[in-house]
C-alpha cells in the first residue's frame, strides 16, 4: 500500500522482491507500518508486544547473473534476546527488514524469516496465513500415498511426501518459480526438517481459518509435518524382558498395575514400543473391547527420557491406531496421572461407561479414575493441530 502510494516500483525474480537503494526507505516504512498495525490490534486485546531488530541480514548479491539489489537473507537471529522478550511476557514482532553487521538494512522475505525463526526458536507449530487458495490435486501432481480430501485438497504431507511433492512439481524449475503453493510447501518442508513439528498453510481470507485448521480432523488447509511416530513399532516377544524392566519403577510407585512377563508375552500384540538406537525407552498398549471401544494401558517411559515427550507420542499413536481400526472411543484407567491424560484431550467418565468385560475386572481397592476420548470429536493427536 505504501509502495503504491509513493509510486515505488520493485521487480521480482524467483519470488524475491528486487529493489534499489532509493526504495529501501519506503520498504522500511511499509514494513514498520505493518508491524505497528499488528501491535495496535494486539494492544486492543491487552497483549504486550515489542517491535525489534533481532535479525541480522546479509545481501543476496548476484545470483545467476541477476543483481538482487537491496534484497537480503537471514544471516543470524538473536535467539537469546528474543527469548528474553518472550520470557518477560511480551510478544515480539519482527518486520521484514534485517540489518547487516555494519548497520545496512536489507529487505528480507517474511516467509523465509518466519521459517528461519521457527527453527531457531524450536517452535512446534508454524502458520503461513495468506491469500493462497487450497493446494489441490487439480493444480499439482501427487502420488498415491499423499492424503487428499474428497474435494481434492491435499490435507497433509509428511517430510518425505513433501520432498516428493516438490520434485514431482518441478519446485526448482524456472517455470515453477513464483508459484506460491510450491514456495510454501518448500518452506514447510524446510521447517519440518529443521525440527518444527507442524507447518500449516491456510487461506487467511476465510474467517476463523486457524481454529478450523486446528479443531477439525482434516483441517482446512495443507499441513507439512515431521513423522513423530517414526520411532514407534509393534512389540515383539524379544522385547518382553526390556518392557518388563521398564515398567517396574512405575509399578513400585503404584502408577502401573503389575504385569508378569508371561502376561506380557500373551498380550504382546497389543503393545507398541518406542525405540531409538536399538534401545527401548517407552511402551504402551491398546486393548480392544466390544462396542467399538478400546483401552489404552501400560504407558511407561524410561525415567531418564521422560522430558522428551515419548509418553505423549505413544498415546497419540495409539489413539490414531484406534481411529484407523474403527473404534468410536478409547478410555484409560489411572490413579496418579489423570491431569496428564486430560492435557492430551481425555475427559473424566464413569465406570458404567466402560465395557462389561472391563467392569468385571475393575479393582475397587485401587479406585482408578476413568477418562475417555471420543474418536468422532477433536483431540490433540499431535498431527493436524
Amino acid at each position: 500500500e505504501i509502495l503504491d502510494r509513493y509510486n515505488i516500483e520493485t521487480g521480482r525474480y524467483r519470488g524475491v522482491r528486487i529493489a534499489n537503494a532509493e526504495a529501501i526507505p519506503f520498504i522500511k516504512m511499509a514494513a514498520f507500518d505493518a508491524a505497528n498495525r499488528i501491535m495496535t490490534l494486539l494492544s486492543g486485546h491487552r497483549v504486550n508486544a515489542v517491535i525489534g531488530n533481532w535479525v541480522r541480514a546479509r545481501s543476496l548479491g548476484v545470483i545467476d547473473g541477476v543483481d538482487y539489489g537491496e534484497a537480503g537473507a537471514v544471516d543470524r537471529i538473536h535467539v537469546d534476546l528474543l527469548q528474553g522478550v518472550i520470557n518477560q511476557g511480551s510478544l515480539p514482532i519482527l518486520p521484514c527488514v534485517g540489518w547487516s553487521a555494519s548497520g545496512r538494512p536489507y529487505n528480507i522475505s517474511s516467509r523465509e524469516l518466519a521459517t528461519d525463526l521457527s527453527t531457531a526458536l524450536g517452535v512446534s507449530k508454524l502458520f503461513f496465513v495468506g491469500e493462497l487458495g487450497a493446494i489441490t490435486t487439480d493444480h499439482y501432481t501427487v502420488d498415491s500415498g499423499m492424503e487428499a480430501t474428497p474435494t481434492g485438497r491435499i490435507s497433509r504431507l509428511n517430510i518425505d511426501q513433501a520432498e516428493r511433492f516438490l520434485a514431482l512439481n518441478g519446485h526448482h524449475d524456472d517455470q515453477a518459480q513464483g508459484d506460491t503453493g510450491l514456495e510454501l510447501v518448500g518452506l514447510g518442508f524446510k521447517a519440518a526438517r529443521g525440527g518444527v513439528e507442524r507447518v500449516h498453510i491456510v487461506d487467511g481470507r476465510n474467517e476463523g481459518v486457524i481454529l478450523q485448521e486446528l479443531f477439525s480432523n482434516l483441517g482446512v488447509g495443507t499441513m507439512v509435518h515431521a513423522d513423530q511416530y517414526q520411532s514407534i513399532r509393534g512389540m515383539t516377544r524379544r522385547d518382553v524382558a526390556d518392557v518388563y524392566r521398564l515398567m517396574q519403577p512405575l509399578v513400585a510407585r503404584g502408577i502401573l498395575v503389575n504385569r508378569t512377563e508371561e502376561e506380557l508375552h500373551e498380550s504382546h500384540d497389543d503393545f507398541v514400543v518406542f525405540e531409538t538406537d536399538k534401545m527401548i525407552h517407552g511402551c504402551g498398549a491398546l486393548h480392544f473391547y466390544d462396542d467399538h471401544q478400546g483401552e489404552i494401558a501400560g504407558i511407561a517411559v524410561d525415567e531418564k527420557y521422560e522430558r522428551y515427550g515419548i509418553g505423549q507420542r505413544i498415546v497419540r499413536f495409539l489413539i490414531e491406531a484406534a481411529r484407523r481400526a474403527g473404534l468410536r472411543q478409547v478410555f484409560v484407567l489411572t490413579t496418579q496421572t489423570s491431569d496428564w491424560f486430560e492435557q492430551l484431550g481425555f475427559v473424566p467418565g464413569n465406570l458404567s461407561e466402560v465395557p462389561e468385560a472391563k467392569r468385571q475386572r475393575y479393582d475397587h481397592n485401587r479406585k482408578s479414575r476413568i477418562l475417555f476420548v471420543d474418536l468422532d470429536t477433536r483431540f490433540d493427536d499431535g498431527t493436524q493441530g
